[in-house]
């Protein structure tokens, strides 16, 4: 319990560090706080048009796979607790 609350606080003062200091920000780009999505890159419809990606697979496999996966995690999240 000890070695996670001091990964925890250096976990959260590194954090802090880095926002003071403003690492990994890029000085021709101002994204703001959003800086990951992609919606904030200029010209981003540029680089992904439409239709660049293609599928013959409905969307709602996409969907039932993705839930699919986080109940299974959840089963196996569950199973691990109930080994200890």
């Amino acid at each position: 319990m000890t070695v996670t609350i001091l990964m925890v606080a250096a976990v959260v003062l590194c954090a802090l560090w880095i926002m003071k200091n403003r690492l990994g920000l890029s000085d021709r780009h101002d994204f703001g706080a959003g800086a990951y999505y992609y919606a904030d890159i200029p010209d981003f419809d540029k680089v992904l048009k439409d239709g660049a990606y293609q599928t013959s697979v409905p969307k709602w496999v996409f969907f039932l796979l993705f839930f699919a996966w986080g109940w299974l995690m959840w089963r196996l999240w569950c199973w691990i607790d109930s080994k200890r």
